[in-house]
């Protein structure tokens, strides 16, 4: 039994089954002020349509709504069924607080709490 299935059904299919994964993501991604849907995330890289979104290259930043997630730099991987894969060269973690330039001790006092005298 063979499981040969002609171009259009196949072409078909991988329509239906993109756009089901564009409706579904929350994910996106951000270059030159512009935002195209992720399809798919993994651990070292991401893809996307194929015919929505132009060839990206170098830093891209990577959103979950409208909270970032990381700084990456990517690398285009390969084109397969209508989606664009890219690995990760470097991806950062976005943090909402800017790094400290100093060591901060864990029993630093939090604050300083003034005696009246009266």
């Amino acid at each position: 039994m063979t499981t040969y299935v002609p171009k259009a059904v196949q072409e078909a299919l991988d329509a239906a089954r993109i756009e089901n994964l564009r409706k579904k993501s929350r994910l996106r991604v951000e270059t030159d002020g512009q935002f195209f849907p992720v399809l798919r995330l993994w651990e070292d890289g991401f893809s996307v349509d194929t015919e929505t979104v132009p060839q990206l290259r170098g830093r891209v930043d990577l959103f979950d709504g409208a909270r970032q997630l990381s700084q990456c730099l990517i690398v285009a991987s390969e084109e397969e069924g209508g989606e664009m894969r890219y690995e990760f060269k470097r991806s950062t973690a976005a943090s909402e607080q800017a790094p400290l330039d100093f060591y901060q001790a864990p029993d630093a006092p939090v604050g300083l709490i003034e005696s009246s005298t009266e």
